[in-house]
């Protein structure tokens, strides 16, 4: 294999990597965005950025990409890719607001940066292509990266409005933040009306796979991974971590989020890599009752358990007595399935 193929295919290698990674990215974005022009924005970016990696895949496998050293980049890009954006998202996320709208903010930023890493990325892509002589592979650049130019100019159309929604918020104390209207929220009115006619239908794998079908992917344990391997005591949600022996970790351990708990992990196993607090963490890991659980406050969970849906109940009773174990919630979860 040529010298150019090989740059070639390692570019493509980057690039999906990267479009793997936004997948992920945006499916927990969606799950936090409530309806509006701006989570529209993110679904057909989502559907965008699943053609992208399939075409990209595509062009690799037509110029003989195979599963050999080249297959390992995808994996390394991926990391490499998480790394940065922890690198620059860390100081702000310190600083950050606790609103959903806040949030939501917040996320579009980020967003902003990641189109501009896929804009750029294309650009080399398309500039090496027609250097070698592969016109293909170019086009093929020039054309996605015109969807992530798009995709940056909408998301710039939605700061002003994202931004007056937390002014009001915040300073107006004129919240309009609703965790029931969230992408994650509507996704489990839609499990849980096909459950309910699958129950009808007294079919148990249909009901296997609606509570599968509830669980929308979430980047919390890679986020904390990337964010503790280059993470400074600082950084960490649990204050003079390096003064504190295990036992005094374990004991705070519950009360952290997936992100914080695989951020710590990241951490410890860097330095000191306490056995008892390390096994503390695996037992703690686990899925959120749904993406961006971790975040929320007693009131928005509680907004949520009010639907009705009794596996989800159970789901947040379980979870939240291993976690946080906050009384509110508890409380409204054991409420609720008393009534169901």
């Amino acid at each position: 294999m040529s010298n150019s193929k090989q740059k070639v295919l390692q570019y493509l290698d980057e690039a999906h990597a990267t479009e793997q990674a936004l997948v992920r990215v945006l499916q927990s974005q969606i799950a936090m965005t409530p309806r509006g022009s701006y989570r529209t924005a993110l679904e057909t970016h989502l559907r965008e950025t699943r053609d992208h990696a399939d075409r990209v895949a595509k062009r690799r496998r037509e110029l003989g990409g195979g599963s050999g050293p080249l297959g390992s980049v995808v994996g390394f890009a991926e990391t490499l890719v998480g790394q940065a954006l922890a690198l620059g998202k860390t100081p702000i996320d310190m600083v950050r607001g606790t609103g959903g709208e806040e949030k939501i903010l917040k996320n579009a930023k980020d967003a902003s940066a990641t189109e501009a890493l896929e804009i750029a990325t294309y650009t080399s892509l398309e500039r090496l292509a027609r250097v070698v002589g592969d016109t293909e592979t170019a086009d093929l650049a020039a054309s996605i990266r015109a969807d992530e130019e798009k995709m940056l100019e909408r998301i710039t159309r939605e700061l002003p409005k994202l931004t007056d929604a937390v002014v009001k918020a915040d300073v107006k104390g004129e919240h309009t933040f609703d965790v029931s209207k969230t992408g994650a929220a509507d996704a489990a009115r839609t499990t849980g009306r096909k459950a309910a006619s699958t129950t009808r239908k007294a079919t148990s794998s249909a009901k296997r796979q609606s509570r599968q079908a509830r669980k929308v992917p979430g980047v919390a344990r890679a986020e904390g991974v990337a964010k503790g391997a280059v993470a400074d005591e600082g950084d960490l949600a649990i204050a003079r971590y390096d003064s504190l022996n295990a036992d005094e970790i374990t004991s705070k351990l519950p009360s952290l989020s997936q992100i914080e708990l695989a951020k710590v992990d990241a951490y410890e196993r860097k330095h000191e890599n306490r056995t008892t607090v390390t096994e503390r963490i695996a037992s703690l890991r686990g899925d959120e009752p749904w993406p961006g659980y971790d975040e929320l406050s007693v009131s928005e969970v509680r907004a949520v358990l009010g639907e009705g849906d009794d596996e989800r109940v159970k789901q947040v009773r379980e979870y939240e007595r291993a976690h946080k174990n906050r009384a509110g919630v508890v409380e409204a979860a054991e409420r609720e399935l008393s009534n169901a």
